[in-house]
């Protein structure tokens, strides 16, 4: 019992030693060197011009229209989360349906569907695949070079611009591999739409 109390005042001590550098002092200084260092990052990457906020580079938005590309295929739920005034928040969760499942298969069937109606210059041009899925988040920005390519006639076309000042606004909008190594090239489908609305 006389070890027990003569213990419990330094694990106490140590408990409050530890929280404080841990809980408060490194959390300010992480935070402080990511402010001073990292500050677009730190706060969202957001894209901001002329003091509007549009989104963040991190998060995809969804864009229907023929005059903007499409990013990936976002799963919104509107139905789980509500506000404290009973208004429905939108979420994006990820999809959970099997590849093998014929729910599946007719999903991407009529993506397939209305790809093909948007861009019937392609004709029976095979589809990218990240245009027809979800990404795992259901919030991914990117999609890939060959996905953004596809688009190019449509977007010409909506556009009033050229192929080639299309091809261009894409290549700006690319970002290449980390360390030039690792992973894939890919294409921010909001970074190219503020383009194609003259907004960057």
């Amino acid at each position: 019992m006389k070890k027990i109390k003569s213990i419990l005042p330094r694990a106490a001590m140590l408990l409050l030693v530890f929280t404080v550098v841990c809980g408060v002092l490194y959390t300010l200084a992480v935070t402080g060197i990511a402010q001073i260092f990292f500050p677009h990052q730190a706060n969202g990457s957001i894209i901001e011009v002329d003091g509007k906020r549009y989104g963040s580079e991190l998060l995809g938005q969804q864009y229907t229209d023929e005059g903007h590309m499409w990013g990936r295929i976002m799963k919104l739920d509107v139905s789980t989360y509500r506000d404290e005034d009973g208004k429905a928040l939108l979420y994006a969760v990820p999809s959970n349906l099997s590849p093998a499942s014929e729910e599946y298969e007719q999903l991407v069937a009529q993506r397939v569907e209305k790809l093909r109606a948007a861009d019937p210059e392609r004709g029976d041009a095979p589809i990218p695949v990240d245009l027809v899925t979800c990404s795992g988040s259901g919030l991914d920005p990117h999609i890939s070079p060959a996905a953004a390519e596809y688009q190019v006639p449509r977007l010409a076309r909506a556009t009033g611009r050229s192929e080639d000042e299309v091809r261009d606004i894409i290549k700006d909008c690319t970002d290449g591999r980390f360390l030039g190594l690792f992973g894939e090239e890919r294409v921010n489908v909001l970074e190219v739409n503020l383009r194609l609305d003259g907004i960057l």
